[in-house]
């Protein structure tokens, strides 16, 4: 299989397209969340974070319910949130570039931040965390 067979494999799925789904209600649970936090707290780094583990929560139960269609268990909870460890590297890198050295308002660095994860976070997700080849 060649790296477009492959991609379409992946990308062009219902699965694909769901996780797309939860990752735009994740995007906005963990953006608002950030932005509320946002309102009591002045280090947006922090904000972001806390916006980041709450979403995630979210996600995971979204995930495991209307994506991969698995039960709820916690060496699979472990598994997800290892699964977005790529991704919240990615992601704070880009809220430190776009945020605190380039000055973009701190909803555009986190959205920014969000789309730009996406391929490698369903991959991780959906081959380590719910084990589908």
């Amino acid at each position: 299989m060649n790296i477009i067979e492959k991609a379409k494999h992946h990308f062009l799925t219902r699965e694909f397209f769901l996780f797309l789904i939860v990752g735009c209600i994740n995007t906005f649970n963990g953006t608002f969340i950030a932005w509320l936090c946002g309102l009591f707290s002045p280090y947006n780094n922090l904000n972001f974070n806390i916006g980041y583990i709450t979403g995630n929560l979210i996600a995971y139960w979204m995930n495991s319910r209307f994506i991969f269609h698995a039960g709820l268990s916690l060496t699979r909870f472990i598994k997800f949130f290892i699964s977005y460890i790529p991704n919240y590297l990615i992601q704070n890198v880009i809220v430190i570039i776009f945020y605190n050295m380039l000055a973009f308002p701190p909803v555009v660095s986190y959205l920014l931040a969000a789309v730009l994860g996406i391929p490698v976070t369903f991959l991780m997700v959906k081959i380590f965390a719910f084990g589908k080849k």
